[in-house]
């Protein structure tokens, strides 16, 4: 497994040695022992899996109790992954990042608690799976809003067409009046 720091150090891409033939292949997404040697020393509670159609975007969401990591990978299509810090108290605050994740490069991404979450979808059709630190408590469930000019994020939509949201995700707060963590 090969680890990438991105802009927020926090925030990794991880990339887990694939074994191929003609077969198939094989990989390892998760192992405790290595992701603790590689300084991420995680207990996950939940596994969860989405599938969406091309031009859905989902997020940014993000929980202000019980704040959850989230260990995110593809395996069917592609999406444009980010994560942006909401940390009052941290150097990159209102930051974001991104990463291409699909089932073809096997790779996932780490996203802290404290970072609000989404991806959008480049592919006709992409799964996605996710490990959580924390269960889901949909009374804490916050969304920062996807488009914020303030964010500035570049997600990879094509030029004159929107995507599809769902009405929690187009009525997301800018993120000069979401609730933040310290």
């Amino acid at each position: 497994m090969e680890i990438e720091r991105l802009a927020i150090p926090e925030v990794c891409l991880l990339r887990p040695r694939v074994f191929g033939d003609e077969r198939g292949f094989f990989l390892e997404s998760w192992n405790r022992r290595t992701f603790a040697r590689m300084g991420l020393d995680l207990d996950f509670v939940q596994d969860n899996h989405s599938r969406s159609q091309r031009g859905v975007l989902r997020g940014l969401h993000y929980q202000l109790q019980q704040s959850q990591g989230k260990l995110v990978r593809v395996v069917e299509g592609e999406v444009f992954d980010v994560a942006v810090d909401l940390r009052r108290s941290s150097p990159t605050f209102g930051r974001w990042v991104g990463a291409m994740l699909s089932a073809s490069n096997h790779q996932m991404l780490w996203v802290p608690p404290g970072f609000a979450h989404g991806f959008y979808v480049l592919s006709a059709n992409a799964q996605f799976l996710y490990k959580t630190t924390d269960y889901y408590l949909p009374s804490a469930e916050r969304c920062l809003l996807w488009n914020d000019p303030d964010l500035g994020i570049d997600w990879p939509i094509p030029a004159g067409e929107s995507p599809l949201l769902a009405a929690k995700d187009a009525a997301g707060l800018p993120l000069s009046a979401c609730d933040l963590f310290p």
